[in-house]
């Protein structure tokens, strides 16, 4: 009698890579003048009412998780009538040092500018460009190993890519965004340890989602739910994921990669249209031998 020959057996699911935490230099806005008296984006409404107390509250909780995660995070004083400021992370871009101001294209925060160019010439920072075109800082422009991703539709104009280029000295990929839900590229895209992103197809121009796909292959894909729930709009030290506590979809895709999802309630700050991401810039350092 013959025997069926064995069947072999399937090979076992790689392992996930180790992921390594990084302390980051940070720069927040405490949301003591934070409302939503206008609206510029389609989460703004201003009939629909903000807690200041629980506003600040949370925003507390994530400045104190950052802390606790090593990282070093400096303040800015948020200006009287500027409710805005609180969104750090439009102030400015900092690559290798170097800084590059935002140009507003709401005159609601136009003047969001100007203030944050004021705190990085008191401290300490020397390479600081005042933006001929309009950018809205690292709202629209996100910085990984290989390239500046800088997405355009509703803020940032496409004129200002050219000068993002010229001033960081690195090349810089252009993103059509197309859902207004999405308005700002961290809202619908998320680096989270160098050539490594996670982002929401359905938010971008198709002709700017293939070149996602051909660039990051391997890239984590949020499905709608969980970026309506802004979880793109993360902040990652390459091992810690900060995203908002709702996006418990992408969490469990990044647990299986290796990262460590920390959830966050952000919600008085996401009716301004702003989560995480929104709340956070980061300060990088020039690269070693510069």
């Amino acid at each position: 009698m013959k025997t069926a020959p064995a069947r072999p057996e399937a090979a076992p699911a790689p392992a996930p890579p180790v992921r390594r935490a990084r302390a980051r230099r940070l720069l927040m806005c405490r949301p003591t003048t934070f409302e939503v008296s206008y609206a510029i984006n389609p989460w703004m409404d201003p009939a629909v009412p903000v807690d200041a107390a629980l506003a600040t509250a949370q925003w507390e909780r994530l400045y104190r998780l950052y802390l606790a995660l090593g990282h070093q995070v400096e303040l800015i004083e948020a200006l009287p009538g500027l409710p805005d400021m609180v969104y750090a992370a439009n102030g400015a871009t900092v690559v290798d040092g170097k800084v590059l101001g935002a140009r507003f294209r709401n005159a609601e925060r136009a003047a969001e500018g100007a203030a944050y160019l004021d705190w990085f010439r008191a401290h300490g920072f020397t390479e600081i460009h005042d933006p001929l075109h309009i950018n809205e800082g690292e709202g629209d422009l996100l910085t990984c190993d290989s390239f500046i991703l800088a997405g355009w539709g509703f803020r940032t104009a496409p004129e200002a890519h050219r000068e993002v280029e010229a001033v960081f000295g690195r090349p810089v990929i252009p993103l059509e965004l197309v859902d207004p839900r999405f308005y700002h590229l961290d809202t619908a895209l998320a680096v989270l340890d160098g050539d490594e992103i996670m982002y929401h197809p359905e938010a971008f121009e198709p002709r700017s989602r293939a070149l996602l796909r051909r660039l990051f292959p391997d890239a984590l894909l949020a499905d709608r739910a969980d970026a309506e729930a802004f979880g793109l709009n993360a902040m990652s030290d390459g091992l810690n994921v900060v995203l908002p506590r709702a996006a418990e979809g992408l969490a469990r895709q990044l647990a299986e990669r290796g990262f460590n999802p920390i959830g966050v309630d952000l919600s008085e700050l996401l009716k301004g249209g702003g989560n995480v991401k929104c709340c956070t810039l980061e300060l990088r350092a020039p690269a070693l031998g510069q």
